[in-house]
């Protein structure tokens, strides 16, 4: 077994199945305890009716303050700043200080720019992550520019509900003419070093059509899925892990790079294939990562 002591392990974080849970909803509030998704986003905007709003946000403070889920990112996803909720609802995230904080429908660099002010100016820490959804066709054009709106923005959120709904496009197996615009986003994200997380699947009772979109998700790069049910976390998680023979083959260049007289070279022979060093940084994180779900599995 390679030693992976040297690895970043903070710097690894798993992304691979995001449950969205209304904030409304004070039974899934206690239910998110028990379950093995690697974030939970708490929603404030689209599942929860205006009148609503306010009794959320006090079950998202008791949540917070009472029962504070452990081992998971803690996402709240606002209102807009500029509706009549939007304001409040950043009152509660400087308040209870979630891990991140999920701004809709983001368009333009400047919504980033207003949250991250907020923060800032309540001392919120700087390690409390925003993340942007995109989902509206100025979001897919301006997502190049939206990923260097500030340094607190670590990840993207497709929307593909709201963005169907806005240009027309039919939902259909395949995602055949969403595609081109999904790529757009990722190649957004990537260029910047932010994780891009897909789209959710709304039948959550067609398991076979969603093992088929998460797979597809998987092979387009992103790194985990939206997830409206429960029943989505295991498949989410399978998908978007690290398969095994890609870890073994991680820690085989890990372990050709730690051997003596290799240490400075920047490609060496593995098993007849030329491997070059920046593979190893790959590897590295691959590695960290499957170890940090096997310590997941065995953390009760």
């Amino acid at each position: 077994m390679t030693a992976l002591t040297d690895i970043n392990y903070s710097s690894v974080h798993l992304r691979r199945s995001i449950l969205s849970v209304p904030a409304g909803n004070t039974r899934a509030l206690e239910k998110v305890h028990g379950l093995d998704c690697d974030a939970v986003i708490f929603d404030l905007e689209d599942s929860v009716a205006p009148e609503k709003k306010g009794e959320a946000r006090d079950n998202l403070r008791r949540l917070f303050t009472e029962n504070r889920l452990q081992g998971r990112e803690t996402v709240i996803r606002i209102n807009p700043l500029e509706t009549e909720f939007g304001q409040a609802d950043m009152d509660l995230v400087t308040e209870v200080c979630p891990d991140v904080v999920l701004i809709p429908k983001v368009e333009h660099m400047s919504q980033i720019q207003a949250v991250a002010d907020i923060l800032s100016e309540a001392g919120v820490p700087d390690d409390l992550a925003i993340w942007a959804m995109i989902e509206t066709p100025k979001g897919v054009l301006n997502a190049p520019a939206i990923a260097v709106a500030d340094e607190r923005l670590l990840c993207f959120v497709v929307g593909l509900n709201d963005l169907r709904k806005e240009t027309g496009v039919l939902p259909q197996p395949g995602r055949a003419y969403l595609v081109p615009w999904l790529m757009q986003i990722v190649l957004a994200g990537r260029a910047q070093g932010i994780d891009v997380i897909d789209s959710v699947f709304n039948d959550f009772s067609d398991a076979e059509a969603f093992e088929a979109e998460c797979a597809q998700g998987r092979a387009m790069g992103f790194s985990g899925k939206m997830l409206i049910h429960p029943a989505q976390i295991e498949p989410a998680n399978r998908h978007f892990g690290p398969d095994p023979r890609a870890v073994e083959e991680a820690e085989a260049v890990i372990a050709a790079f730690a051997e003596p007289g290799a240490q400075h070279l920047n490609i060496i022979n593995l098993n007849g294939r030329m491997v070059e060093r920046l593979h190893l940084a790959e590897a590295e994180k691959l590695a960290a990562t499957a170890r940090i779900i096997a310590e997941k599995k065995r953390t009760p």
